[in-house]
């Protein structure tokens, strides 16, 4: 694919690191709830070649997505890995037997995670790490989190990461992780009826920082709307389709990285990235948020 069927291209700031717009989350590769291997190894394996193939240069994952099973499919579809794919992996948190999601970002948590993802990826260095704030159940949540991006700036000075970001992070904990350290990325929560951090991307936008909204089509629970609907029957679009198109189109720092674990449904992603919307399609979606919050 060109650059512009990907949403052009984006440089992570003060790095060397340039990737399309259009990039890949991997959290579906592992098995239901996100807890032990896929059915359909093979077709995992597919999904991440056939990805790579079409130019897909950024791929979003983390250790404990299986725990383990991601990283590990990844590394046996695409190791050696070509030369320009950046691997974006993230801290914060475990699985345990029980399937249950628990803290994991004591110093000593943090540490052993990158080894983890580096073993599992089978990388001398990671290109970003993203420290995945523990916030409130449906979103952030104010605190410090200095501990946490110092003991990431350390493992930048030893050489294990390159780049730091932070995931689910405020306004306030973002600027709280630059004063200690270069911070390349924003990823939280963030899609065409959830608009809550407008106001951070255009902040980040100014900063040449990257914003990659995790759920960019709803998450578990997938966007519904009668005007995203009708918008993408007249472009003859699918509403995901119009929903991520949507996102390449709200700011040039947005960095996409929807996730699948069908072929059929990574071509329909990435041929979003073609679609082009006019100012009065865009201001039809932009009342989508105003609505669902009415």
């Amino acid at each position: 694919m060109s650059q512009r069927t990907l949403g052009g291209q984006f440089t992570f700031p003060g790095t060397p690191l340039t990737v399309h717009r259009m990039g890949y989350g991997a959290m579906q590769l592992s098995g239901p709830g996100i807890y032990g291997p896929p059915k359909d190894p093979e077709t995992a394996v597919a999904v991440l070649r056939e990805a790579v193939a079409a130019g897909v240069d950024h791929i979003d994952t983390s250790d404990f997505y299986g725990p383990h099973v991601t990283n590990q499919i990844i590394r046996r579809a695409l190791h050696p890995y070509p030369a320009g794919l950046v691997i974006v992996t993230k801290l914060g948190a475990r699985r345990p037997p029980d399937k249950s999601w628990q803290r994991a970002d004591t110093p000593k948590d943090l540490v052993a995670g990158v080894h983890d993802n580096l073993r599992n990826l089978g990388l001398d260095a990671i290109d970003i790490v993203n420290y995945r704030v523990v916030g409130a159940v449906h979103g952030p949540a104010e605190g410090s989190i200095a501990e946490q991006i110092t003991t990431l700036a350390d493992l930048k000075r030893q050489g294990l990461v390159r780049h730091i970001g932070v995931s689910n992070a405020t306004a306030t904990q973002v600027a709280e992780a630059q004063s200690i350290t270069e911070v390349v990325c924003v990823q939280n929560n963030y899609n065409v009826a959830h608009r809550d951090d407008d106001g951070l991307i255009d902040a980040l936008a100014r900063q040449g920082i990257a914003y990659v909204p995790f759920f960019p089509l709803g998450g578990f629970t997938p966007l519904q709307s009668s005007t995203l609907n009708a918008a993408a029957e007249r472009l003859g679009a699918t509403p995901m389709q119009l929903a991520l198109a949507w996102l390449l189109h709200r700011s040039p720092n947005m960095l996409l990285i929807p996730g699948t674990s069908s072929l059929a449904h990574l071509r329909e992603n990435l041929a979003a990235a073609k679609l082009t919307l006019d100012p009065s399609t865009m201001t039809e979606l932009d009342g989508i948020a105003t609505a669902a919050h009415a």
